[in-house]
């Protein structure tokens, strides 16, 4: 899709440059988001690499494929004075610089917030952390799991009958996505100041900002919320169809939804029963709704369902696969789904959501190979180039 907007596709970060010193999925994360809006991250590894290379496969895990797209790498040892003034060039003409080591681990490294902003007091330094850079917790590690439940978040989404652990890392990714947005916010403050400034998110916090609606609630009516509370007042449900599959209904606040529902199912004598006729009946006797829906619903099969469901207005999805995802006919026309270039592993991704002046991300970048551009990068720099040109690499 093209548009004559005034943004250049992919490029609203054109001219930003991040060093992204981050491993697994946290710091990764934070400099893909920024790498997605056309900043040139070049990401710094270890002569190892990121762990996440082989978390699943052979050094080029589809994990490590998801977050580090649209970059660049280089290996650096650290531990080497020579190495380490090739990453000191860097930082110096670096917009923004990620890490989410645990707290003192980049200081140990030379890469602590003190050191990077005295030679570059331009920079905005995104430190990421579990819990924080100081307290009691400081010093314990911290992954999505722990993030997740520490910040009350896995309470209000997790089913107190049979509690397990469900779904991708999420407390991982929306810290990255706050980290970026942190980073985001200080470039702008930069541009009224000169100057750059620390940057940090724990995922404690991250997580405990993402979970504000419970907290909202909790602070107004003093009562601790559930994991139940959500469905309930939105009048969300699954519901299993005759030939096996799932579909969500979201009725929210909206009469109209519940009428439209009602028609659906030719099925007068449930908006008359006293439990279900107002709203607030419908939430006090939710389970009761949603067996009545559930008996319904196994009568026919999926397809018979959208066509009455879609035909009186009701907000309703089939629970779809990934490869069904992939061919849904709305995500084929938003062109959701895009060709990787020069791809080492996988050769579609999921683009960037965003659009700008019209304009969608037409293809990404694959994920680098360790040290895949170190070569370009080491000989632009000793050519004496401030910032060694993508281009080249």
């Amino acid at each position: 899709m093209t548009s004559a907007g005034p943004f250049k596709l992919g490029g609203v970060l054109s001219g930003i440059r991040v060093v992204e010193q981050g491993t697994f999925i946290t710091g990764p994360c934070a400099g893909m988001m920024l790498a997605d809006l056309g900043a040139d991250v070049i990401k710094v590894e270890s002569p190892e690499g990121d762990p996440y290379r082989n978390y699943q496969g052979d050094h080029y895990s589809p994990h490590f494929q998801a977050y580090n797209r649209n970059k660049r790498s280089i290996a650096f040892d650290l531990k080497d004075p020579a190495e380490r003034n090739l990453f000191d060039g860097l930082l110096g003409e670096a917009d923004v610089f990620i890490q989410n080591f645990r707290p003192g681990t980049a200081a140990r490294l030379g890469a602590g917030s003190e050191r990077l902003l005295a030679i570059n007091p331009r920079l905005i330094y995104a430190s990421i952390s579990g819990f924080g850079s100081s307290g009691p917790y400081a010093e314990r590690p911290s992954y999505d799991s722990v993030a997740q439940a520490l910040s009350g978040f896995l309470s209000v989404v997790v089913d107190s009958s049979r509690p397990r652990f469900l779904g991708p890392a999420l407390a991982d990714a929306i810290t990255g996505i706050y980290a970026a947005y942190g980073a985001l916010g200080a470039l702008v403050q930069r541009g009224r100041t000169g100057k750059g400034c620390l940057v940090e998110v724990s995922m404690l916090e991250a997580m405990a900002h993402f979970a504000v609606e419970p907290f909202a609630a909790f602070f107004a009516l003093g009562k601790t919320p559930t994991s139940s509370d959500r469905p309930r007042l939105a009048q969300a449900y699954i519901l299993r169809t005759a030939d096996g599959r799932l579909i969500a209904l979201h009725l929210s606040s909206l009469e109209k939804f519940w009428e439209g529902l009602v028609a659906a199912l030719d099925a007068p004598e449930l908006a008359d029963d006293v439990r279900f006729s107002k709203r607030l009946a419908r939430i006090a006797n939710y389970e009761s709704l949603n067996a009545e829906l559930d008996q319904r619903f196994s009568q026919h099969d999926l397809a018979y369902w959208a066509e009455r469901l879609g035909r009186n207005d009701v907000p309703y999805a089939p629970i779809n696969a990934i490869d069904e995802v992939v061919h849904d006919p709305q995500v084929e026309h938003l062109g959701l789904i895009v060709p990787v270039e020069s791809a080492h592993g996988g050769v579609q991704a999921v683009r960037p959501p965003v659009q700008f002046g019209g304009m969608r991300q037409g293809s990404v970048r694959a994920a680098p190979l360790l040290n895949e551009h170190g070569v370009a990068i080491r000989d632009g720099l000793a050519r004496g180039e401030r910032w060694p040109s993508a281009d080249a690499a």
